[in-house]
């Protein structure tokens, strides 16, 4: 009974420093995997929304458009193309992800008494994005070649592998500074409002899958409708070597690729597919929390 009441006296938010870091990370895999796979399909939907050249699948007037013409054209297991891509990466990625959140939060004072960080929150959750995309990246681009209508690639080796010899190493993190403009503020804001929700609905500080999932989702939703112009950009760019419109082609960087946009379709070219964005992150952040809270409440329970 004694054992059980120490276990109890933790606070739930920070596991206890004889954990360790492996435990966070491991709790950090675990969400990510599950957050990744069970949203593959509607983040394929954005993706071929996004892509600004025509194809005989696309554009899209909406989801329920796109989903018809896949369906019709393609099949539906079209929509699970390239998820071995985000399954092997986002495992690594987001075990580096919440483990630097863990370790810049507890190195901050955010695990301080029961109140309230949001600055603590903000540098931890932009620390962690900048460690893990940088690993995700090249998966990303891999994901989103796979990902296209009419992709020959059959699976991620060979698509890693033709992508290096066409092009170079270097398209596989030529989206790296559009990401990272991208998620930096993104999960910045998301780990503010994450925690702020859940201080709110669950001060007590308390393992609570309700809370954990609410939180997670209007967190995700809000910051996913504000950052899609930036989305938009980054596929242009790891999309670029399957266009056949030359100016597409030749997009170097985060400023061109906003020029072409512009160009090309106007301001609303900015907010193409930002609904099954929004779609897909918001329950993708939910299930990306409470999974990632479920697995340190494991640990927490069974001393594992």
């Amino acid at each position: 009974m004694a054992e059980k009441t120490e276990v109890q006296e933790y606070e739930y938010e920070a596991l206890p420093s004889n954990y360790g870091l492996g435990h966070n990370m491991l709790a950090g895999a675990i969400a990510g995997i599950a957050e990744h796979s069970v949203m593959y399909p509607v983040d394929l939907l954005k993706t071929r929304m996004q892509i600004l050249q025509s194809t005989i699948s696309g554009p899209y007037s909406g989801i329920t458009n796109a989903l018809s013409n896949i369906y019709r054209i393609e099949g539906w297991r079209t929509l699970w193309k390239g998820v071995s891509s985000v399954i092997v990466g986002a495992g690594p990625a987001h075990a580096i992800y919440f483990g630097t959140y863990e370790v810049v939060k507890e190195l901050v004072g955010g695990n301080v008494d029961d109140g309230h960080h949001p600055f603590a929150a903000a540098l931890s959750g932009a620390s962690a994005t900048i460690a893990s995309d940088v690993l995700m990246n090249p998966f990303d681009v891999i994901k989103q070649r796979m990902q296209v209508y009419g992709s020959i690639y059959k699976n991620i080796v060979q698509c890693a592998r033709t992508v290096y010899q066409t092009e170079d190493l270097q398209v596989f993190y030529v989206s790296l500074p559009t990401t990272l403009c991208m998620t930096v503020p993104f999960t910045a804001t998301q780990f503010v409002t994450y925690e702020s929700v859940s201080k709110i609905m669950n001060p007590k500080n308390e393992y609570d899958p309700f809370t954990h999932c609410i939180a997670g989702g209007l967190a995700g939703a809000v910051v996913a409708a504000f950052t899609t112009p930036l989305d938009v950009i980054k596929t242009l760019l790891q999309t670029r070597g399957l266009a056949a419109d030359q100016e597409i082609r030749s997009a170097a960087g985060l400023f061109k690729a906003t020029a072409i946009i512009k160009h090309q379709f106007g301001w609303q070219g900015y907010f193409r597919g930002m609904r099954p964005r929004i779609v897909s992150t918001m329950p993708s952040t939910a299930i990306c929390w409470t999974s990632y809270e479920m697995a340190k409440a494991y640990f927490l329970r069974y001393g594992f």
